[in-house]
């Protein structure tokens, strides 16, 4: 291989680093959507079990938006337990299997960063290579 064609192939493997390093910073953001939505989710049934029957209530709807709204019946909470089937939950569950959701997203998004500083550093050493043949083609 000459030093033209490996440079260009250096050159490639970066172009390919960027792209993949930009996908995980996406990944990275909706995981840490998720935990943030997730978060408020919890917080919500934690003060909702604390209100009194036929309290009212501020009740969070999204986008920091808020409705009027009374507290009935706080002890239950209905969850998505995936494939589009909700099961009713006691707070106090529905509030560990939020956890559980959360505690799992904590951890998809450090195996992100690890494979991001991995990439990274993997990166950094074809540039170094990659520098080093510029440098010993203009000699």
């Amino acid at each position: 291989m000459t030093k033209d064609e490996e440079l260009a192939r250096y050159m490639a493997l970066i172009e390919q680093y960027k792209e993949q390093m930009n996908s995980l910073e996406t990944q990275s953001s909706y995981v840490q959507a998720a935990i943030v939505d997730y978060s408020k989710a919890k917080m919500t049934l934690e003060q909702l079990s604390k209100a009194d029957k036929n309290q009212e209530i501020l009740l969070p709807i999204g986008g920091s938006t808020f409705i009027n709204a009374r507290a009935i019946d706080s002890s239950k909470a209905l969850f998505d337990i995936g494939g589009g089937v909700v099961a009713e939950k006691t707070s106090d569950d529905a509030i560990k299997k939020i956890d559980e959701r959360i505690n799992g997203l904590e951890k998809t998004q450090e195996r992100i960063i690890t494979m991001m500083q991995n990439l990274q550093n993997e990166a950094a050493e074809v540039s170094a290579k990659a520098q080093k043949l510029l440098s010993e083609q203009q000699k």
